[in-house]
């Protein structure tokens, strides 16, 4: 899971969760160009091989692997939401739950996330339009006797 739970003591003694942040790896795009082919002169051949050279380079170097947002802070003596979880980790959440622990988690996000945050995009509506197939353990069935 693409999450960090950052703890914190005060001056007390007392252990707590300051705040959980979301890493969310970035897309690697393929920003090169290959107008070199029309080129006409060298020069402008160059031009164009040095911008590829220049964009390879900051890849390598400077490279973002992941962005970093908090989802929840921990602000005098409460806990806030700060900002919604991405589909991409609510889906691979939900992948590793059985349809019941599933079900309860989309009515915990949407009780939770949904309505305390008012920046939030309607995160339960785009839940059921995107509801992955289920992978690991059945839910469990019970029968009547």
């Amino acid at each position: 899971m693409n999450f960090d739970i950052h703890l914190t003591k005060d001056f007390r003694g007392k252990r707590y969760v300051e705040r959980i942040t979301e890493c969310i790896p970035v897309e690697e795009k393929n920003e090169y160009t290959f107008d070199h082919r029309k080129e006409k002169t060298l020069e402008g051949k160059f031009d164009k091989f040095f911008d590829n050279a220049t964009h390879y380079f900051e890849k390598i170097t400077d490279r973002q692997l992941y962005t970093y947002r908090n989802i929840l802070e921990y602000v005098d003596g409460e806990y806030i939401i700060t900002n919604p979880i991405s589909e991409a980790n609510l889906r691979e959440m939900r992948l590793n739950m059985d349809e019941t622990d599933a079900e309860n988690f989309d009515k915990f996000i949407e009780r939770h996330w949904t309505k305390a945050n008012k920046k939030t995009v309607e995160v339960s509506s785009k839940i059921e339009e995107e509801k992955p197939k289920r992978r690991g353990r059945p839910a469990k069935k019970t029968t009547e006797v």
